[in-house]
């Protein structure tokens, strides 16, 4: 299987930053309010339904729509979306979407941002994000979506949405203390659970789609990278985790190909799809049968430029519109 050569990591901007790593470093130190707090059934559930919403937002939103235009949306629902991803404190979906399409790109090279192979099981999983290489928006890797003002200035100012999320915690905890106090919490219970615990394990449940992803489970495809069928990540990333149905298909909305992978970003997009606010889902057309261009339709903001493609079109092709969406 064709790979590229070993990354030399020669670069000083692959080294560790402690000013890169301090966001990262402030979640998981964040995780010992919860310890200080205590726990309740509520703040479980809070911590349980803020997982899955906000891995949905990353896998639903940055991934299959922002890294692959995989469906199509309004821009109303584009930019809730994004808002939705940018809740899971992993950086704008700008940011997001464009390094996934250069790893996509580059896979298992040593070209690759994140690769177990190119690099290390460490490098894949964490070291790419706490060095400064990789801290800025490569623009020129995600045009298409960079047009649209309002996802540039989440973007820049990324924090805003899980701020939001910690500040309707604390108070949606305080306003129950006050009025159900038999629920037994409060806002710093709330914030210490569906904040940052529930941040912390999303964090690493999606950065071991990067490391574990290529290195551990079962390979359908013979792809040119190492990418792996996973049903326990599956099962934690609400179906990304069939990783190498995905890097043999990038550009269809669901993951898991046969009836028994379970793939919940597919199910949601189809109950989504359902109420109207998504449309045109890219489905498997069936193993040699190319999948056509989906019909047009004036609210979508990702309609415009749009090339057909096959099954196992690559990210490339998703990366580089014929041309860009109209501007804000």
């Amino acid at each position: 299987m064709a790979h590229g050569p070993r990354r030399a990591f020669s670069d000083d901007l692959e080294r560790v930053d402690l000013r890169v790593c301090l966001p990262l470093l402030a979640v998981h130190a964040g995780c010992l309010l919860a310890l200080a707090t205590g726990t309740s059934p509520t703040a479980l559930a809070a911590c349980a339904a803020l997982f899955a919403l906000r891995a949905f937002g990353l896998t639903a939103g940055y991934h299959r729509y922002f890294a692959h235009r995989a469906y199509r949306t309004s821009r109303a629902f584009q930019l809730a979306l994004a808002w939705l991803g940018a809740c899971a404190a992993q950086l704008g979906p700008l940011w997001w979407a464009a390094h996934h399409r250069l790893h996509h790109r580059h896979s298992d090279t040593a070209q690759d941002v994140h690769s177990p192979h190119a690099g290390s099981l460490w490098w894949a999983h964490l070291g790419w994000l706490v060095c400064r290489k990789h801290s800025a928006t490569r623009l020129d890797a995600i045009a298409d979506f960079a047009a649209y003002r309002e996802l540039r200035f989440l973007d820049r100012w990324h924090a805003l949405a899980p701020l939001s999320l910690v500040a309707l915690l604390f108070a949606s905890g305080e306003a129950l203390r006050a009025h159900a106090p038999g629920l037994d919490t409060s806002g710093m219970q709330l914030v210490g659970w569906g904040f940052f615990v529930s941040t912390t394990v999303l964090y690493h449940v999606t950065f071991a789609v990067n490391s574990l992803g290529h290195a551990f489970g079962s390979r359908r495809f013979e792809t040119r990278d190492h990418s792996r069928n996973n049903a326990l990540l599956a099962l934690l990333t609400l179906g990304d985790g069939w990783h190498n149905n995905h890097h043999a298909h990038p550009g269809l909305a669901r993951h898991g190909l046969r009836g028994w992978e379970l793939d919940a970003t597919w199910l949601g997009l189809r109950g989504l799809a359902a109420l109207g606010l998504v449309w045109d889902l890219r489905e498997p057309g069936g193993r040699a049968r190319p999948l056509v261009e989906p019909r047009r339709h004036s609210g979508d903001p990702a309609a415009r430029g749009r090339r057909s493609a096959t099954p196992a079109a690559t990210a490339t092709a998703h990366a580089s519109p014929k041309r860009s969406p109209t501007r804000a």
